[in-house]
């Protein structure tokens, strides 16, 4: 158990006593709720996750609890390795089809879709456990990864990212709902940060890593080699929690199956999991942002039947969502009543903004670094992952005087005005032949303060909920950020494709006018004549005017920021954490 201080005691742990003292759970019951919905009380089979993860709590020794956090690490080492090399390739993968502009449009179905996938996988590791969601989010990443390796067009690999980036999306994820399942709420962000400082390391060698592929292989072999390396560290931690798992059904801390046959598993998960609601948000929210960056790139206007036809259809779809879940699903897809706690809608408020606010001028921001100010793929990357790197860097920090100070509300005030310094200074040196060491420091300032505000939103959140609701609150979490991200996405690829086409026919001599298209479409066109050369600055120039635009728009939804963190409620998690260390077995 916990001791008094939020560490793993020192006394030795009694595995049969521990046992003894905690309960199988009993058979599966369903209430009716007040307005007629199903609802399951805490020991129903939607808690069978948490139950299955209590139980191995109950059953493994300290030893097997600091080596599980050792191996989420690596795996979370790897999985951001491989994101970080994905992230320095995509814009020549995108521009071998010609189609540079179309990468922020890739990102936003795949980040929506990852968004709102995460509802459903809350719901799959809270019923069938945490093992069988990791499982299941490496074979989504092996997938994606695959068809990467081997895509032949633009079509196929905007498919492979879908799958990458929900397999993704869901590892990270799942990594977190395990970590919370195995910590106190005191000690629970220390883990969280540690497991992100990977990225210290990844922000450097990713870039590097990819480079070299670039050049002495092709992106096809960097993804098939890391995917080959993820798998492989992955394994272990499947073994731990498959090893104790069956040492605690032998104890009878876990309940026998349903006992339901195939087909009626199949309706059961259909009916839990609201497949209708699922696909109606997915397609809503898909609907309404791909168009701003697909009018240009089709050859399309705003007055064009496809364009109209699919944001009609997606504001269709996210009122048909609204009218099922009230009043027609019998289990709701999105737990509509945990946003009544004014902290969790803050929290998942903050991290929406914060998402929307940068990935409006971060879409296109390595190309930039790379057309106007002449950086190499690495160099370029760890400009662009400063920001990372700074929030990686002081994690740990933050979340030390979290455990012990206890508040999250105030520091997250005083990030506010840091994360708008850092934004408004991108203003004024974004602009072509300003010096990279002042970008480099505007990262660092925005890297700061979003370090603070996500991981004192995250606490915020999760202390607001109960241990059943943990994981589904974490998935609010991870969509209002996807949603964000996706909708930042829509922003920029909407200014970047309306924008920028226009602007090269403007700037560039007339002897390349006629050559805009090919520019356009791709990167390394972009780079073909070095800077100084007519063509080049042209070309960073109307670099320079639509990123000037990108950046003004995400500037001003900053101050939005002030509203969603001060309606948190200013919780003390040192107060806070005494009842959990109750029934919950060895967790730090």
């Amino acid at each position: 158990m916990a001791s008094p201080a939020g560490v793993v005691s020192s006394e030795p742990y009694d595995m049969e006593k521990r046992a003894a003292e905690y309960k199988a759970p009993p058979t599966h019951e369903v209430h009716e709720g007040a307005d007629g919905k199903s609802e399951s009380d805490g020991n129903s089979t939607h808690a069978q996750g948490v139950k299955r993860v209590e139980a191995i709590t109950a059953v493994w020794s300290k030893k097997a609890l600091w080596s599980t956090f050792v191996l989420l690490w690596l795996v979370s080492f790897v999985a951001a390795m491989l994101g970080s090399i994905e992230g320095a390739l995509s814009p020549y993968i995108t521009s071998s089809f010609d189609q540079h502009g179309l990468l922020a449009v890739i990102n936003i179905a795949a980040r929506i879709i990852g968004g709102v996938v995460t509802l459903s996988i809350g719901k799959l590791i809270d019923i069938r456990g945490r093992m069988e969601g990791f499982i299941g989010a490496l074979l989504l990443i092996t997938v994606g990864m695959i068809m990467k390796a081997l895509c032949q067009n633009v079509e196929t690999y905007a498919a492979a990212q879908v799958f990458y980036w929900v397999g993704n999306v869901a590892l990270g994820f799942i990594i977190q709902v395990f970590v919370a399942d195995i910590t106190s709420l005191r000690n629970r962000m220390i883990i969280f940060t540690i497991n992100s400082t990977p990225n210290l390391c990844t922000t450097f060698a990713g870039p590097v890593i990819a480079e070299l592929f670039y050049y002495k292989a092709n992106f096809r072999w960097a993804f098939a080699s890391f995917l080959i390396i993820l798998l492989v560290f992955s394994a272990p931690v499947v073994g731990v929690m498959w090893y104790h798992e069956r040492k605690a059904k032998k104890l009878g801390l876990i309940r026998p199956e349903s006992g339901r046959s195939r087909l009626e598993s199949a309706k059961y998960y259909i009916i839990d999991f609201d497949v209708l609601g699922a696909i109606l948000i997915t397609a809503g929210f898909t609907l309404i942002t791909l168009p701003f960056s697909l009018v240009s790139s089709a050859n399309h206007s705003w007055q064009s039947a496809s364009i109209i036809v699919m944001i009609v259809i997606g504001v269709v779809s996210l009122v048909a969502f609204l009218v099922w879940e009230k009043y027609f699903a019998p289990v709701q897809f999105f737990p509509f009543a945990l946003l009544k706690d004014r902290t969790v809608l803050g929290a998942a408020l903050t991290y929406f903004l914060v998402f929307l606010s940068t990935f409006v001028w971060d879409a296109y921001y390595g190309s930039y670094l790379q057309v106007v100010n002449g950086l190499s793929i690495s160099i370029s990357n760890y400009v662009l992952n400063a920001y990372s790197l700074t929030a990686y860097f002081t994690g740990p920090f933050i979340a030390l005087f979290i455990r012990y100070n206890g508040h999250a509300k105030w520091p997250a005030m005083a990030a506010v005005p840091i994360y708008i310094l850092g934004t408004a200074l991108i203003i004024h040196f974004r602009v072509p032949g300003a010096d990279v060491g002042y970008l480099t420091m505007c990262q660092v300032l925005v890297g700061f303060s979003t370090g603070m505000l996500t991981t004192m939103s995250e606490l915020a959140l999760m202390a607001s909920v109960d241990h059943q609701n943990v994981a589904v609150a974490i998935a609010i979490y991870g969509l209002f950020g996807s949603v964000g991200s996706s909708i930042g996405y829509a922003i920029a690829g909407g200014i970047w494709t309306n924008i920028l086409p226009g602007k090269l026919v403007e700037f560039l001599p007339d002897y390349a006018k006629d050559q805009a298209a090919s520019i356009y479409g791709s990167i390394e066109n972009q780079m073909a004549e070095p800077i100084g050369t007519p063509v080049r600055d042209a070309v960073i120039e109307a670099y320079g005017y639509v990123m000037r635009l990108m950046v003004i728009v995400g500037a001003s939804l900053i101050p939005l920021l002030v509203i969603a963190v001060f309606i948190w409620k200013n919780i003390n998690v040192k107060k806070n954490q005494s009842g959990e260390k109750k029934a919950r077995g060895n967790i730090f």
